[in-house]
């Protein structure tokens, strides 16, 4: 592994200073699952796959650590809240089941003990064409992308165009499912940004997945009260039935009544390089009856999905997950 600087930060102003510093060359660390036993040890770079010579560790940030219910029946999760955490907090269970259900998803128990939400959310694609020491690929800021003509399997079927990824993070399908926002500090102060404009598709700019600047980092994630008569499901499948990433995996969150569809939200991961929002099936299910109509509304993900050689199994699985997923929230 190449050699770097570890930075301890005791206040998120610290960590705001020490990355404005530093710039392009320092990056945040919490459990360090990916960054420091992933891209660390990959000896894979580039122009859009930089390997960092600072770290600055936020594990030690209170406001960034923990678990808020709000009055207003919201909740505020630290981003360097561990995903063990989250998958035992009861009182986000009970109201937000598809959050701590898709966190308890991810690799194994022993990761989660020390995985983050925002390293979750944030963790870099898994493509391994771009993990590959010798593919100059679009990501890494070369010319090409390997996976047109070589194995793209578990590649995207939706949205790809220069590069292929699929976004790995399986909390943040749930929280954009849930409608919910990232807190971002930076220079200038903080903001929120909604999870549906959080992350960056490699049409708007291949070298980057989110947006977050060099000089900013993810403070927390706030998730809005559920509307009544509010449902939330969770799907994953895998290659492997252990410690993988998705296939496809589907987040629902669905608001009924009188059994028709009056609200709500169906977000795919594994198919594409940001998390889903598959809005042509919830426009197919508007005002109507859901068990009636959840065959063909899914179906119609195929007006949009555009698979390449090897990966067009993943439409069809998608399909059946999005129809499987709906019928479990209800």
């Amino acid at each position: 592994m190449k050699s770097f600087e570890l930075h301890d930060a005791g206040t998120v102003q610290e960590a705001v200073a020490l990355l404005n510093k530093f710039g392009p060359s320092a990056k945040i660390v919490a459990g360090g699952s990916d960054l420091v036993t992933g891209v660390m040890k990959d000896w894979v770079h580039g122009k859009g796959m930089p390997i960092p010579e600072k770290l600055i560790d936020v594990t030690a940030i209170p406001e960034m650590i923990g678990i808020t219910i709000a009055a207003n029946g919201g909740a505020t999760i630290g981003a360097a809240t561990t995903l063990t955490s989250i998958t035992e907090s009861k009182d986000l269970d009970q109201k937000w089941a598809v959050l701590t259900q898709s966190a308890a998803s991810v690799a194994s128990p022993l990761i989660r003990n020390f995985g983050t939400l925002g390293g979750n959310i944030n963790q870099r694609p898994r493509c391994w064409f771009l993990r590959g020491e010798h593919f100059d690929c679009y990501k890494k800021g070369g010319d090409f992308c390997f996976a047109v003509t070589g194995d793209n399997r578990y590649h995207a079927i939706i949205g790809g165009e220069l590069c292929y990824i699929v976004h790995p993070s399986d909390v943040a399908t749930s929280l954009l499912a849930l409608n919910a926002s990232a807190n971002i500090a930076g220079p200038s102060g903080t903001r929120a940004v909604a999870f549906d404009s959080y992350f960056t598709g490699p049409r708007e700019d291949v070298l980057r997945e989110n947006v977050l600047k060099h000089d900013e980092l993810m403070v927390n994630v706030t998730i809005p009260a559920l509307a009544p008569n509010t449902k939330t499901a969770w799907s994953k499948l895998k290659d492997r039935q252990v410690y993988d990433f998705a296939l496809v995996s589907v987040a629902v969150v669905v608001t009924q009544e009188n059994g028709a569809w009056r609200d709500g939200r169906i977000v795919l991961g594994g198919v594409a390089p940001v998390p889903y929002r598959a809005k042509v099936i919830e426009q197919a299910l508007v005002g109507k009856n859901i068990k009636d109509t959840i065959k063909a509304a899914a179906s119609t993900l195929k007006t949009v999905a555009r698979p390449m050689s090897l990966n067009a199994y993943k439409v069809d699985l998608a399909i059946n997950l999005i129809e499987r997923t709906v019928l479990n929230a209800l």
